[in-house]
């Protein structure tokens, strides 16, 4: 009898064991590495820029984090896991302190107007840098169910440009202020810091 109650026991403690452990387990397998991150932030980018190319991402706070340090002219960020989908976007390393301050004022609960606003007047007023000459983002969105993590691909997706052109207009460009055709460039926010020419591949 004493056997078969100790039997019960331990059958109940391995049971209990699992139970508690598997929630941890499958949380630990969710995780994306820092390697996997990086591989995919750069994915678009040539084979020189992956390697080169400095890489931020978020931390399980929505804190944004360095994964990989670099001083080359192009940074990239991985995927906000706040938001739907699958968005990642590389830049021109000069807009990274127009970049963080617009993740700042929306940590802060800003809308896209106010941040806009924002950081506007803030260039205004010189108080936050801003590239005088040309600038490039790239803009790369996808659904997540498309992403292969084990592999560090995608799918399909959708990558667009855009090139940063403080204060252009349509008469010093002669760019349309609309596209003409689908995937033809236009120019967007036109005689503003922000005016910046859209290209979106068809």
């Amino acid at each position: 009898m004493l056997i078969f109650l100790e039997k019960i026991i331990m059958r109940y403690l391995i049971l209990s064991s699992l139970l508690l452990f598997t929630p941890i387990l499958f949380s630990q397998e969710g995780k994306i590495s820092k390697e996997i991150k990086i591989r995919l932030a750069t994915h678009f980018l040539s084979e020189v820029e992956k390697a080169d190319a400095r890489v931020l991402g978020y931390s399980e706070q929505g804190e944004i984090e360095v994964l990989r340090e670099s001083s080359n002219h192009l940074t990239c960020v991985y995927d906000d896991p706040n938001n739907e989908g699958l968005e990642i976007i590389c830049y021109h390393s000069k807009l990274e302190d127009f970049m963080q301050r617009g993740r700042d004022l929306r940590s802060e609960g800003k809308s896209s107007k106010e941040v806009r606003d924002i950081r506007g007047q803030e260039i205004e007023d010189g108080v936050l840098s801003f590239p005088e000459g040309q600038s490039i983002l790239y803009v790369f969105t996808g659904k997540e169910e498309n992403v292969d993590i084990e592999s560090a691909t995608v799918k399909e997706g959708r990558l667009r440009y855009v090139v940063y052109v403080p204060y252009a207009t349509q008469s010093s460009t002669g760019l349309p202020l609309s596209p003409s055709m689908p995937g033809m460039p236009w120019l967007m926010d036109p005689g503003t810091h922000r005016a910046h020419i859209m290209i979106t591949p068809i």
